[in-house]
């Protein structure tokens, strides 16, 4: 009986040790064909991205709660946000309402109400309604206002460098697209064309989001098209073009 015992407890050791083996193997031939497989975040870093953007979408318009309304994120907010300016749209552009005379209307329909309101209390033996104290934070007009001259100082930087002949790319696409917004300004008012522009910013991004992975490789193309485009354009007509004083210095 004690043999047959050690005979057991010596076959369930070897049980043991081939089970150990045979899992060390599996887990590193597994570790292997993983380290041979690139992984997926290699293989999308190398996909082509609209416009060279290496980050996601969202991150793209700044990732707070913005990005969240353009993007759909919060339905309500969004579905709200288009439909208050479709209906100022309609009021000035379709109705053809004034904007003083849409204040001052807007102003008399509240002033009265809450003055009858705080007049019918003292009948009814409640309570006068509350009304808050409305006042305009510091901080954020502060950080608007640095905000909004950092960019006017950009452009003012780039239009400088346009005019003094530093970078004709730029000054073609900058005469380029005022050529197209003169266009668009002829067919429609400023108010028209913010609404589109509006209407836009809530449609485009959510749909390319959706649909990146369709619309990057045609933009890739494209962009290797127009490239190709450029080169020739550049070759024929814009090296034969005399450049300002600035560039030939550099290059003396």
């Amino acid at each position: 009986m004690a043999e047959h015992e050690e005979k057991k407890q010596e076959e369930s050791l070897m049980e043991k040790i081939a089970e150990k083996i045979h899992g060390h193997d599996s887990s590193s031939s597994s570790s292997d064909s993983d380290d041979d497989k690139p992984s997926e975040s290699s293989i999308k870093d190398k996909v082509f991205r609209l416009f060279g953007r290496e980050k996601p979408v969202h991150h793209v318009f700044g990732g707070g709660k913005p990005a969240d309304i353009l993007l759909w994120r919060n339905k309500k907010i969004s579905a709200g946000a288009l439909g208050v300016a479709t209906v100022i749209w309609v009021l000035f552009e379709l109705l053809e309402y004034h904007l003083l005379t849409l204040v001052c209307h807007l102003l008399i329909l509240a002033l009265a109400l809450l003055f009858l309101w705080s007049n019918a209390t003292q009948f009814i033996n409640k309570s006068t309604p509350h009304i808050p104290e409305v006042q305009i934070p510091k901080e954020p007009v502060l950080e608007f206002a640095m905000a909004l001259r950092f960019e006017i100082n950009r452009a003012f930087a780039v239009l400088q460098d346009i005019a003094l002949g530093r970078d004709l790319k730029m000054f073609l696409s900058v005469i380029a697209g005022l050529w197209v917004l003169s266009i668009v300004g002829s067919w429609c008012n400023f108010l028209t064309l913010f609404y589109i522009v509006f209407v836009l910013l809530h449609t485009v991004p959510v749909l390319y989001e959706k649909y990146e992975d369709k619309v990057d490789p045609f933009a890739e193309k494209a962009m290797h098209e127009i490239k190709k485009q450029y080169a020739v354009f550049d070759a024929k007509v814009l090296s034969k073009i005399p450049r300002g004083p600035l560039k030939q210095k550099k290059k003396d």
